[in-house]
């Protein structure tokens, strides 16, 4: 339920953007920044999110970004000005950035390595899915038949069923020596590297590359990171990502395919949204519920994942479901201004979808595996910040690529799923940098 509503909230106001505009009164340039700041708050602070885990222990970490992020649902739902509703939207954003990793890591630290683990991440990563593609349907069902305030107000139900929950089903963190201070000097150069970077992006995406806005972000974020590297390997007495962290195989190269992944996989929603309401007329109850076949193949995908691992190992699921996924946007890039739903988004949405939910497992599979429980917090937060950057990177190289390749809008779209099918064809090669499954005795 908390990882649904994290993901679902990074997609669920798209829709209801123009009603929110008319109620509240946002200029077009301060709209963005309902989503634009829930999301740079929660990619800027998901690696500290990640280590406050390891530090303050996973389920009193859990509850506090659950109710943070349902405090936030609250107040921004019944929020009367467009500073509340953004502020609030901020505040949601480092909720998120708690929570996300918090969930991952009670995973990986209650389940040992084997078929169980595997189990649990993939219900983890269909739930992933779930979320991220219900949003469009869910915002659209919410602001055409209650008011677009219920697009957050219903994180507070939501909210209160996990908590109790949680507090019924999660076991009591352990006593630990609070000897792993929390590296303050790191967790503020990364928060602001991530934020700057992903700022600086999003300035891409809308101003182009040349502006100065775009330049100082991107020069704050790299300066900030590499800060951030130098102290994370030489002064930080408790680092927020160890640097023995980094330097494991499966890190490096798994948090590498998910930086590929989220800059294919997360784009790919605003362009096909925009495809399906810019060319082809659909209304916004309709695109979402054109959305459902993505939902419901990438969960069976995900669910499926665990058996094929079985018999092909991790390094080979995820070569064969980054080719699936390339299959389908190579297959998506042929769709034209008078495509049918059933050769220009069902198809395409069957094959690209199943390589989706197949790929995310394994590759978490095999980042998480062999990681020391005290890291498990800052992996999982490192391995969601690495998909979020992925993701905005994507979003702007990807739009301004639609934006210089051609004038057709039908042609700038072809060229954006042609790209996210060379990246895919790209990320199918670099499965081979993973490390192979371990020799296992079979009792």
């Amino acid at each position: 339920m908390a990882q649904f509503m994290v993901v679902l909230d990074v997609s669920v106001v798209n829709v209801a953007l123009p009603s929110i505009q008319r109620a509240l009164g946002f200029t077009a340039a301060g709209l963005q920044w309902v989503v634009g700041g829930y999301a740079l708050v929660f990619a800027g602070f998901l690696l500290l999110g990640g280590r406050l885990a390891d530090v303050y222990g996973r389920r009193r970490v859990f509850l506090w970004g659950l109710t943070l992020f349902a405090a936030s649902s609250l107040v921004g739902g019944l929020a009367a000005t467009p500073g509340l509703l953004v502020g609030m939207r901020a505040v949601q954003g480092l909720g998120a950035a708690v929570l996300a990793p918090a969930t991952l890591t009670i995973l990986t630290t209650t389940f040992t390595e084997g078929p169980v683990r595997t189990r649990a991440l993939a219900i983890w990563t269909a739930v992933s899915s779930a979320g991220g593609a219900a949003g469009n349907v869910i915002g659209g069902i919410l602001t055409d038949f209650l008011s677009w305030r219920w697009i957050l107000l219903i994180n507070v139900p939501v909210g209160a069923v996990a908590v109790l929950a949680a507090v019924r089903v999660l076991p009591a963190d352990r006593f630990r020596a609070r000897s792993g201070k929390l590296d303050l000097p790191g967790a503020v150069l990364a928060t602001l590297g991530v934020s700057a970077l992903v700022h600086g992006v999003t300035q891409a995406q809308d101003h182009g590359w040349g502006r100065p806005t775009t330049l100082a972000g991107l020069a704050v974020g790299v300066l900030a990171l590499a800060g951030f590297v130098v102290t994370e390997a030489r002064y930080a007495a408790a680092p927020l990502v160890p640097p023995r962290l980094v330097r494991m195989r499966p890190v490096w190269a798994g948090n590498t395919v998910m930086l590929l992944a989220g800059a294919c996989f997360i784009p790919m929603w605003y362009f096909l949204s925009l495809y399906m309401q810019d060319v082809l007329r659909y209304g916004a109850l309709a695109t979402g519920v054109a959305f459902l076949p993505h939902t419901l193949v990438g969960i069976v995908g995900a669910r499926l994942a665990p058996a094929v691992m079985r018999r092909t190992g991790p390094r080979a699921l995820i070569a064969l479901a980054a080719l699936l996924s390339a299959a389908g946007f190579a297959w998506q890039s042929r769709i034209g201004a008078d495509s049918t739903y059933g050769e220009g988004l069902l198809g395409p949405a069957i094959v690209m979808s199943a390589g989706m939910g197949l790929l995310i497992t394994p590759v978490i599979t095999t980042v998480t595996s062999g990681i020391a429980e005290q890291d498990a917090g800052a992996a999982s937060g490192l391995m969601n910040a690495t998909r979020q950057i992925g993701g905005a990177v994507g979003l702007a190289a990807l739009v301004t690529l639609a934006g210089t390749v051609s004038a057709d809008a039908v042609g700038s779209y072809r060229a954006v799923f042609t790209a996210m099918a060379a990246v895919c064809a790209a990320l199918a090669a670099l499965a081979a940098a993973l490390p192979p499954p371990p020799l296992k005795i079979s009792k």
